[in-house]
């Protein structure tokens, strides 16, 4: 037995409604092509499904049973499509993102509120993690997209069964910075070696930014060992402001305490690289609706790889 689901479908809105008009209207159809659904229907089922009278419509016993079962399936089958609908016109939804400090607070909150603006009925879900967890949480499905601080050589962070797109967003650089007992670091250029001799405020092993101060003073054969390490980049300033030793800092959480005179910036001998803030994506699991609306945001930044 074939039996189409518009033939259901024609039945389930006739037994609705008890009327053969009311059901062509809910289809959008004439009435004569629902008596004909129905006609054919009940030669395929072999069986009589309404009996018409003056009062109108009813449902024979075996009509009866059949739209019980009738009725649960269309109902599911039209809140399937109801769903489905409102994540195409992203109505309701999800978007999950991993974010690293640095781009949450200086890059990623207006693209938030943007987006909160167009879609409110989209729930986001940022996971604010480092990149090495960003990146796990990427590989298992646990997020859609990472947002993250990278370096020039990013792919160093990847593993060999790693399917993941790159897109670039924007670059921020890297600053020493000092209060005002440490003046005599202002005013002329310092280098590596002599900036090791001083204390030290960064961030924790095993972060990427820690990772990339290790780096910078690797070339000099320095291996350093800070007088303070935090685990969120939000503290360094305040240290340095307060006297208690050189700060390494992504610039932007430094721009108001540099404004306002409470730190300057240390100028080196050899310049610091540039980072990258990018967006990172799996190449072999579809993004949902919701998150690539959330991309196509970013459509004006710069290319991917």
């Amino acid at each position: 037995m074939g039996v189409s689901f518009d033939s259901y479908k024609t039945f389930y809105y006739v037994a609705k409604f008890r009327s053969f008009t009311e059901a062509a209207r809910a289809l959008y159809v004439t009435q004569p092509t629902v008596t004909h659904a129905i006609q054919m229907l009940e030669k395929e089922l072999d069986c009589i499904l309404f009996q018409r009278s003056r009062k109108g419509v009813s449902l024979t016993p075996e009509a009866a049973m059949l739209y019980e079962h009738v009725k649960a399936a269309c109902e599911h089958i039209f809140e399937a499509e109801n769903a489905l609908k409102a994540k195409k016109e992203l109505l309701e939804g999800q978007i999950r993102i991993g974010a690293g400090e640095t781009t949450l607070h200086f890059f990623l909150l207006p693209y938030l509120k943007q987006f909160k603006t167009l879609y409110p009925g989209v729930k986001i879900k940022v996971n604010n993690t480092s990149t090495p967890a960003s990146l796990s949480a990427l590989r298992a499905g646990h997020i859609d997209f990472a947002i993250l601080v990278m370096r020039p050589d990013y792919k160093g962070a990847f593993l060999p069964r790693d399917r993941f797109s790159v897109t670039r967003l924007a670059g921020f650089q890297d600053i020493f910075i000092a209060g005002n007992d440490f003046s005599e670091l202002s005013g002329h250029s310092v280098t590596p070696p002599e900036l090791a001799d001083y204390p030290l405020i960064c961030m924790e092993p095993g972060t990427v930014t820690r990772q990339y101060l290790d780096d910078f003073f690797l070339p000099y054969h320095l291996t350093i060992s800070p007088d303070i390490e935090l685990a969120t980049t939000d503290l360094i300033t305040p240290m340095a402001v307060n006297n208690l030793g050189v700060g390494f800092v992504p610039r932007p959480f430094a721009e108001s305490a540099l404004k306002e005179g409470k730190v300057f910036e240390i100028e080196l001998t050899e310049s610091i690289p540039e980072r990258e803030i990018c967006v990172i994506s799996r190449t072999d699991t579809p993004i949902s609706l919701a998150g690539n609306a959330f991309l196509h945001l970013f459509s004006e930044c710069p290319q991917k790889e």
